[in-house]
């Protein structure tokens, strides 16, 4: 136990055996519904030749993966921080890539942009990159994901919606409270939001296990059912129904293993293409990780003076990777989850909690309707607890200071106003050197941040670009 402890530097890091299990618990239920979403987002489009992948094989393939993956991050970065596969990263390749060429030649190019990212850390030049990013712009960094995080709790549980008309969003449905689903979600998040006053240990774990037992119960009495369906419910659960299983196991299809091609899109697609969608790809999840990482580091007091985590080369080296394995078990590809948070936020200081994470991961592969147990309902909750937590760090930022604010002030809200990541990080670095520019300051910004900056231009610019070669 003593070089178990030193190896993984639990008593270092001032954390518990205790609290890394409960941190590992609290990450895996607040990220275990990727096991069901993923699959769904997938077998949603068809790829250029009109096939669909299926969903059990992409279900336990994303299950598998993401155990590996959160597993290997935990023993070599030795930080909290859990991976499986990217949202957003899925739509892209399922909706943009795949209609293009074969899901093998899509998937074959998601395993290029992870190993260009492997060599950009092994080369030392995304760790510069990192470091270029001025303090307090990781600060803001942080905080817009706390932001962002508690907008994704909103959004996913149903408090808040989408309208047609004037405004663009309001609250559940006409602006009334009319849902099981919505009213176990609002008893969730208070009932959670009191034991984290109180500081009980394991206030988020106890809150979302509460929650799926009130939501069991609810099912069970009220058979709500799930939203959508070829009826329509609007009153249903968002994903998971949480009803208790007629059988815990399911024999996992690992077909899809190694079903990739890296030379295919480029016949397919053309040369032009194929590099366009590896570019988008590859900043997406080049900037989303290192967001992440700053925001957990943050929530968990692990930064240093300069807003770095420790072994910053490690964490970005084994997200890489796990982006080229999300392509080679064609699930997409896989990176850092911001709903480690959650298990920082109960405790979590190093990579043990991880192996909790991963081995929950690697049951699930094997027992998926276990992980379908829990909707969204109650680990929404867990997310827009983190969120606040999180949103506090915004008093280290200088305000005053409009250098240095109004980059902030973007980064924060454009997270989640766009509901992307990478969107916020891009406007904070393009605005800050703008404005450095403007001010007859170029020499107070690192070199490879104007390069950065140029780089998020062309992101933006992808629409009309992509227009022009297509």
């Amino acid at each position: 136990m003593d070089r178990f402890d030193r190896f993984f530097e639990i008593s270092a890091r001032g954390s518990t055996l205790g609290r890394e299990i409960r941190g590992g618990f609290a990450t895996f239920f607040t990220m275990a519904y990727i096991v069901v979403l993923n699959p769904l987002i997938l077998f949603g489009a068809t790829d250029g030749d009109g096939a669909k992948l299926a969903i059990p094989a992409v279900a336990a393939a994303t299950a598998l993966v993401a155990g590996v993956m959160t597993i290997l991050m935990g023993v070599v970065a030795r930080f909290p921080l859990a991976l499986a596969a990217g949202l957003g990263v899925n739509a892209l390749v399922a909706y943009e890539i795949a209609p293009e060429m074969t899901w093998a030649d899509a998937m074959g190019l998601v395993v290029i942009e992870g190993v260009i990212i492997a060599i950009l850390v092994l080369t030392g030049l995304r760790t510069a990159v990192f470091r270029s990013v001025p303090t307090q712009l990781k600060t803001a960094i942080g905080v817009g994901i706390g932001l962002f995080l508690a907008l994704i709790g909103f959004v996913d549980a149903g408090f808040v919606k989408g309208n047609a008309g004037s405004p663009p969003v309001g609250l559940g449905i006409g602006g009334v409270i009319v849902t099981w689903p919505l009213l176990v979600f609002v008893i969730g998040l208070l009932a959670t939001l009191l034991l984290v006053v109180r500081r009980v240990k394991g206030a988020i774990l106890i809150g979302i296990l509460g929650t799926t037992v009130l939501a069991v119960i609810v099912e069970a009495v009220a058979d709500v059912g799930p939203a959508g369906g070829p009826q329509g419910n609007p009153h249903g659960w968002s994903l998971n129904v949480p009803e208790w299983p007629s059988s815990w196991d399911a024999t996992p299809d690992l077909s899809l293993l190694g079903e990739f091609n890296v030379l295919g899109a480029w016949d397919r697609a053309g040369v032009l293409v194929a590099l366009m969608f590896v570019f988008t790809l590859l900043l997406t999840d080049f900037f989303d990780t290192m967001g992440t990482m700053v925001a957990v580091g943050q929530e968990g007091g692990l930064l240093d003076e300069n807003g770095t985590p420790p072994r910053t080369r490690e964490i970005l080296l084994v997200d890489s990777v796990a982006a080229a394995a999300g392509g080679a078990a064609s699930v997409s590809s896989n990176t850092s989850y911001i709903e480690s948070a959650a298990g920082v936020a109960e405790g979590a200081r190093t990579g043990v909690a991880n192996l909790v994470t991963g081995a929950l991961f690697l049951v699930a592969v094997f027992l998926a309707p276990l992980v379908e147990i829990v909707p969204f309902e109650a680990a929404s909750a867990a997310l827009v607890i983190v969120g606040f937590l999180m949103l506090t760090a915004v008093r280290t930022i200088d305000w005053t200071d409009y250098e240095i604010a109004i980059p902030a002030f973007l980064t924060i809200v454009l997270m989640p106003f766009t509901y992307s990541i990478s969107n916020g990080i891009g406007a904070g670095v393009v605005t800050y050197v703008l404005i450095k520019l403007v001010k007859g300051k170029a020499r107070e910004v690192y070199p490879l941040l104007y390069a950065v900056a140029v780089l998020f231009v062309l992101y933006f610019l992808r629409g009309p670009i992509e227009t022009l070669i297509f």
